[in-house]
């Protein structure tokens, strides 16, 4: 694919169109989009006529660009994410009616926790989780599940790495968050208290597949304060593993990856 005079490929370029409508943004005007991907208006107009041909973009009544259903089509054809999904959700549903909390779903995704899908109870609960969107692997309970249980390079790659302070209860120090990985590996669950949003404490599981590795999460948001782990944990270890089962896999059992739940306060926050 033929390059721009900066070095940048084509696919680059699309890529970074579709990219900047977001749900703040879902509808843009070619100018503002001009503006945004920070590209000339004559590139973006020409990009942009092309991806209406294919159905990627459409325009609304009023004029401005927004996805088409063409690229959720092609985007939802033979997606891990879909399946994973598909095969989750009855199982977040009964998760959810039974424990009253707000259940969401991650995979990791470079260096962050992508969230694919979302069932809200709760509205009282602050949750800043969405479909599609994104938190930092060490900003979120789950991105921690997914650090305890990755390959020790990976883990290295985390830890040399200099992680922003979200809140107060953020945990940045690479020796702490040592400590903070083992428990996690050692009860296979992640409970952490305000470390992206001060009100609420994330509840996270892993999802394996056959091996040692997650290839998901269940997370439960809850108000900070109203954790109740003992009770929760067991709950979202057994969904996981229902997961798991509707996915083809055979997890191991619950026992062979924690000795015992701690209690309530003794995972770092």
């Amino acid at each position: 694919m033929a390059n721009s005079t900066s070095g940048e490929s084509v696919i680059h370029r699309v890529v970074r169109i579709l990219a900047a409508f977001a749900d703040e943004a879902p509808a843009l005007q070619l100018r503002e989009l001009s503006r945004k991907v920070d590209l000339p208006l004559s590139t973006v107009h020409r990009l942009v006529g092309e991806l209406e041909i294919e159905g990627l973009l459409v325009r609304d009544p009023s004029g401005r660009l927004r996805h088409g259903h063409r690229l959720w089509e092609l985007a939802s054809r033979g997606s891990r994410a879909a399946s994973l999904r598909e095969s989750a959700l009855p199982v977040m549903e009964d998760l959810a009616a039974h424990t009253g909390h707000n259940i969401s779903l991650g995979v990791l995704e470079g260096t962050d926790v992508l969230y694919i899908e979302r069932l809200a109870l709760n509205e009282s609960v602050v949750n800043i989780t969405r479909i599609a969107g994104r938190l930092p692997v060490h900003g979120c309970s789950g991105g921690l599940v997914f650090m305890a249980f990755a390959p020790e390079e990976d883990q290295e790659r985390f830890l040399s790495r200099r992680l922003e302070k979200l809140t107060d209860a953020t945990v940045t120090d690479p020796h702490e968050l040592r400590k903070v990985l083992a428990i996690i590996r050692q009860t296979g669950y992640c409970s952490m208290a305000g470390i992206i949003v001060d009100e609420s404490s994330g509840i996270s599981v892993p999802i394996f597949a056959d091996g040692d590795q997650p290839l998901a999460c269940l997370t439960a948001i809850v108000t900070r304060g109203q954790e109740n782990v003992p009770a929760l944990v067991p709950q979202m270890q057994m969904a996981a593993r229902a997961i798991s089962r509707r996915l083809g896999y055979n997890p191991a059992p619950v026992g062979t990856l924690r000795r015992s739940l701690p209690a309530p306060n003794s995972t770092p926050a």
